[in-house]
């Protein structure tokens, strides 16, 4: 019988990637906890990690959209300062998106592709959006984006908190996961990831890429993290 994929505070297992609070997991070093919000809303705590929760200091009085296609909204907004001083703020409208971490004990699986805008190939974590700005449940979006990238399912997703992407130009934020029991299975990428291949990377693995493969250097938040500590 298929086990349901479920959102859950892992139970105690071996290995490194057993558990997100307790674990030595280097990559999980990073992520922003989710936490209630003030009014004891638990979405709304999700929604807010990592908030200060001062009083906002940009009110926006308008806005006009700029550019829109199947994967972003820009805008202009006119706002006030603080002091009362106007101005316009550029801003990208982007889904929330699901990152991934899928481990097993010690290994880590990472994907390679051609990130376009940035004229280079690199390691990252399965990550990505639903299809045509689509609002997905969350664990749904991350098993989909573990399937469609490295072929593997996962019987436990754990949901470890938030990441923005830029905060200074983008509305977008990213859930962080960790996939746990893990098998494996076909790919079921889409026509934009025809030239993906994926890999699992013990740390062992890692040490030995950074002493010897000078390409190998993940520019990707949570990748570059873990192969940071990874020693």
């Amino acid at each position: 019988m298929t086990r349901k994929t479920r959102l859950r505070r892992s139970r105690t297992q071996s290995g490194r990637c057993a558990s997100s609070r307790g674990s030595n997991l280097p990559c999980l070093s990073g992520a922003v906890r989710a936490r209630p919000s003030r009014n004891g809303n638990k979405a709304g705590g999700l929604d807010l990690a990592g908030h200060t929760w001062r009083v906002t200091d940009i009110q926006r009085t308008g806005s006009r959209e700029v550019y829109r296609n199947d994967w972003l909204i820009l805008r202009e907004d006119d706002i006030r300062r603080a002091d009362g001083s106007t101005g316009i703020y550029s801003v990208i409208d982007k889904p929330t998106y699901a990152l991934v971490i899928p481990c097993d004990g010690d290994r880590v699986h990472l994907v390679e592709q051609f990130r376009y805008p940035l004229g280079m190939r690199r390691w990252e974590f399965p990550q990505g959006t639903a299809p045509g700005r689509g609002d997905l449940d969350p664990i749904e979006l991350a098993n989909r984006e573990l399937r469609e990238e490295t072929g593997l399912r996962a019987a436990s997703m754990e949901l470890l908190g938030m990441l923005d992407v830029a905060p200074g130009m983008s509305s977008q934020r990213g859930r962080v996961f960790l996939a746990t029991e893990l098998t494996e299975g076909e790919h079921d990428s889409e026509h934009e990831e025809q030239d993906m291949h994926s890999e699992w990377f013990s740390r062992q693995d890692v040490e030995q890429m950074k002493r010897k493969v000078r390409w190998w250097k993940p520019t990707d938040g949570f990748a570059a993290a873990y192969v940071h500590t990874a020693s």
